[in-house]
């Protein structure tokens, strides 16, 4: 980086790093999505209330990357807005430290447990919570986890919150609020059962105490994230640099829109983040249903189908006029009759409003990068509606396209290639055959990706055949005259 990012013009928190910002937040998944989310919005709640409390210690997570990038400039980062209604490059200043987590698993530890520290916020994708599917609580098989229950500094996000709440109940720093970010329902009331599992799972002595600690002074409020984020190219920062004359390898790109939905459950003090537009909810849940739901249930339907069809990014899926209607008819015909919008969300802006941002062609989210990891997401984002219209006798059609698509993808990718923490299981499931009536049935039964209920009904069955075919024989021309068709 040639020059400081201090100096550029575009830095409208220099007066919070002039009056002595101070850490209050500790943040774990230190990604793309952290810094032009929660750091944003963070910002600016200081920038509205003038308290300068609130400064943030990012924790990496799986790489050391962003924490060497943002050392050398003293956390500060540049959010490239793109697209309609993009504000100017804006230089952020909220993370007044940031650490490799896998590196200095300790120091997290020590973070989390400072008295100074008040609230804990988690990116740290579906994955890296370390759910058990079977059960919908903490994996205590994982090698990971048993690790860190065993005494080792913790390296698993679950563990150094369980392990910092641990030490501060011992040296009386006071009550926590953990707070989740990641695209999972009931995101708050998950975390708090992992942790407590965590520490259920510790020997006695320590279990009780820690567990009776957690129940006085830690709450986990449950929230409802939204802004497009995709990964930074190296195009993305030579662009950052010619506008704002400076080089910044953590440059992050971000749409316009940003929305954040929280409970109000904190155990101690928060930012006064409704000054920067949050807003506080009673009925989370339902912003959740309706992000999840219509929002990333059609993000991961136009990646699967755009990757059918060699789409790259998600703005060239949704310019397919056959992929446009199926996400538009999905969400209307499968999504809507099974959830029960929030109060003050209009359904048909929504909806059309999700398609707009998808469009958005300055983004350039790719259709692989979001339809990575589809073993997790698929059950959050699709599932859950396939057995909603299944229970009230009606046909998924397009929600079970969305998993047909999956389903092919997982089918016809390498398992080397495929991004997915259970490609290996995937593949081990596969049939030498790649033929829809062979691959559906086998995929099925992967419990780890879908119960008994959904495996065993023949409807769903057959129209998960129904869609390969189509996907697998007759390509990109059959999709479209069956998706007009109806």
């Amino acid at each position: 980086m040639s020059g400081n990012l201090s100096d550029a013009a575009a830095f409208p928190g220099a007066a919070l790093r002039a009056n002595g910002l101070k850490p209050g937040i500790v943040h774990l998944g230190l990604g793309a999505f952290a810094r032009a989310h929660t750091a944003v919005f963070t910002e600016n709640a200081m920038l509205a209330s003038g308290e300068t409390g609130w400064g943030i210690t990012g924790v990496t997570q799986r790489s050391d990357t962003v924490a060497r990038q943002l050392a050398p400039q003293d956390g500060l980062f540049t959010v490239a807005e793109r697209g309609d209604g993009a504000a100017p490059l804006r230089v952020v200043s909220s993370i007044v430290d940031a650490i490799s987590g896998r590196d200095n698993p300790a120091t997290v530890v020590d973070l989390i447990a400072a008295p100074e520290t008040l609230v804990v916020t988690l990116t740290i994708t579906e994955k890296g919570y370390r759910i058990d599917p079977h059960t919908g609580s903490l994996n205590l098989a994982d090698a990971d986890v048993q690790a860190d229950l065993e005494g080792r500094a913790p390296l698993t996000a679950i563990g150094q919150i369980a392990r910092g709440l641990q030490q501060r109940s011992q040296t009386g720093a006071g009550p926590l609020t953990v707070v989740s970010c990641d695209n999972l329902p009931g995101n708050g009331e998950l975390t708090g059962t992992l942790v407590r599992a965590f520490a259920a799972a510790l020997p006695a002595a320590e279990a009780g105490p820690l567990t009776a600690w957690l129940d006085a002074n830690v709450t986990f409020p449950s929230t409802m994230v939204d802004r497009m984020v995709p990964a930074t190219t190296a195009g993305d920062l030579d662009a950052v640099e010619r506008e704002l004359g400076l080089r910044d390898e953590a440059a992050v790109v971000a749409e316009p829109f940003m929305q954040w939905v929280i409970e109000d459950n904190f155990a101690a003090g928060r930012p006064r983040w409704e000054a920067a537009g949050a807003l506080f909810s009673r009925d989370v849940a339902a912003w959740e249903a309706a992000k999840l739901r219509l929002l990333n249930a059609s993000h991961s339907l136009l990646a699967y189908l755009g990757l059918a069809a060699g789409k790259e990014t998600i703005s060239d899926a949704v310019a397919e006029d056959a992929f446009f209607s199926a996400a538009r008819r999905m969400m209307a015909e499968d999504v809507l009759p099974t959830i029960t919008l929030p109060e003050g969300l209009d359904a048909d802006e929504y909806c059309a409003q999700v398609l707009t941002r998808f469009a958005n062609p300055a983004l350039g989210h790719t259709t692989a990068k979001v339809g990575s990891d589809g073993s997790q997401k698929i059950g959050l984002r699709l599932l859950s509606t396939v057995r909603g219209n299944l229970d009230a006798g009606r046909e998924p059609r397009w929600a079970a396209l969305a998993v047909a698509a999956w389903m092919r993808h997982v089918a016809t990718t390498p398992v080397d290639q495929l991004n997915d923490p259970l490609a290996a299981e995937l593949h081990a499931a596969l049939p030498a055959s790649r033929s829809a009536g062979e691959v559906v049935p086998a995929l099925l039964g992967c419990r780890s990706v879908f119960d008994s209920g959904l495996a065993e009904h023949a409807g769903f069955a057959g129209l998960l055949i129904h869609w390969y075919s189509i996907i697998d024989t007759h390509g990109l021309d059959g999709l479209r005259k069956e998706i007009n068709h109806g």
